[in-house]
């Protein structure tokens, strides 16, 4: 199974008593959106499912893929890593899962499918991790193919 992590590009700042879930994506975050859905459209396959925080900012990022996505409540600005691997099926999800999503959580997740243990790494905002799953004797193996962010497009 191929799990693509997916940071929301950049945001505008939150004020006090704003609701989080409704911050847009600045002008920068959009132009970045666009640059990693591009790089995206071109290496994902049409059975990808694409899953969605609710969150503005990552509907605005997974719109510039322009593509089928699936919004899905628990991956919201307050999902854990087991909410996000719940979602995307993982490891057994038959078919490749893009997750457009928040930090601390994604880079929780690439800690723990890369060396065992939950950390607090950081994905850059607009930023992709592509892990795969590949069945090796009794747990698998798990494969970084990719780490992307849209400065170096």
């Amino acid at each position: 199974m191929d799990l693509i992590l997916w940071r929301h590009a950049e945001a505008e700042e939150a004020d006090d008593g704003d609701d989080d879930v409704e911050r847009a994506l600045t002008a920068k975050g959009e132009r970045n959106a666009d640059r990693m859905a591009n790089w995206l459209g071109r290496r994902i396959t049409n059975s990808t499912r694409v899953l969605v925080s609710p969150a503005r900012r990552c509907q605005q990022t997974a719109k510039a893929l322009q593509t089928k996505l699936r919004t899905v409540a628990s991956l919201g600005p307050e999902a854990t890593a087991e909410d996000v691997l719940l979602a995307a099926g993982w490891p057994d999800a038959p078919e490749p899962t893009l997750v457009v999503g928040h930090q601390p959580s994604l880079g929780q997740v690439a800690s723990l499918l890369l060396t065992g243990v939950e950390q607090p790494w950081t994905l850059k905002k607009g930023a992709v991790w592509w892990l795969r799953h590949r069945p090796r004797l009794e747990d698998g193996q798990v494969v970084l193919l990719a780490v992307q962010s849209p400065e170096l497009l």
